[in-house]
């Protein structure tokens, strides 16, 4: 089992005909290993036009009409990769991946603010972020796929980097992944680290969780409170940026120290006093993780 996505998801990529759309989604068609997963593009402009033996239509709504798509890929530029998240989300989609970086922050609180006052179901996985991959079966992102191992422990992180790192040690242990979550770095995003960990919870085929985190904000710490409450399952922690100085941004857009609130130090330490096992040293993750399953 996997959460999110799998073998049965269908893929639209919207932006598929820039360099960057073209290129992951081949490199993401090749990974499903000859299932039918990616089978739409959207660029308005080129409708009737095919990349890889995908057909590109106008919209998202016509993707989703001829082709079953349940899910979105964006690779759209940056000013106009959150129009193309709404379009996705107005389409009714189950979950939207925006890969797009450097999306301005107002552009993103607008379409946050019209998901949450429309009540709209859409996940949304990003902006800035990698993407999801469900090991042996399907990657939408910018991940390299050849690192992962199908097994039983999740993965969720801030930082890209990072989860390419956590996934690097536990393949080097001999040990698999259920799914792995990059939601992104951005200040404005969709989904939480507590949203995933609440899904691996639900997870019946994963049994520990890897949990990288950043300086900045406060989302560990409500995900660690979450966890000392709810979590039935062991979660390894990292945060990045100890070093830190404050006011100073390391990364991504979201990771700064303000106000003396969200430093590495403090969110180490409410995730130890909730019973998440955590390391500072970012090469231990696979280890420690080995130590508690």
């Amino acid at each position: 089992m996997s959460i999110l996505i799998d073998k049965n998801t269908r893929v639209m990529t919207q932006g598929i005909t820039g360099k960057t759309g073209q290129f992951h989604t081949k490199m993401g068609k090749a990974y499903a290993n000859g299932a039918n997963c990616y089978v739409a593009g959207v660029n308005p402009k080129k409708p009737g036009e095919q990349y890889e033996g995908i057909p590109i239509f106008a919209t998202v709504k016509e993707a989703k009409a001829q082709t079953g798509a349940n899910v979105s890929v964006v690779y759209v530029p940056p000013p106009f990769a959150a129009e193309a998240i709404w379009e996705a989300v107005d389409a009714d989609l189950d979950l939207v991946i925006c890969i797009t970086e450097g999306i301005p922050v107002r552009d993103m609180i607008v379409v946050r603010d019209r998901m949450r006052k429309q009540g709209k179901r859409t996940l949304l996985v990003g902006p800035n972020c990698p993407g999801v991959i469900t090991p042996d079966e399907l990657k939408i992102g910018i991940m390299p796929g050849h690192i992962h191992k199908k097994g039983r422990v999740g993965v969720v992180s801030r930082s890209g980097t990072l989860t390419y790192e956590a996934v690097g040690q536990l393949a080097e242990l001999g040990i698999g992944q259920s799914s792995c979550v990059g939601i992104g770095g951005d200040p404005v995003n969709g989904m939480k680290h507590i949203d995933v960990m609440r899904l691996f919870n639900e997870d019946p085929e994963t049994d520990a969780v890897i949990m990288v985190g950043e300086i900045g904000g406060s989302d560990e710490e409500e995900c660690a409170r979450w966890i000392k409450a709810n979590m039935k399952k062991p979660v390894i922690g990292f945060i990045a940026g100890v070093t830190a100085p404050p006011g100073k941004r390391m990364g991504h857009a979201g990771a700064i120290i303000s106000g003396g609130k969200g430093t590495a130090q403090e969110k180490l330490g409410i995730m130890e006093e909730c019973g998440i096992k955590v390391t500072r040293n970012p090469s231990e993750m696979g280890k420690l993780l080995k130590s508690v399953i």
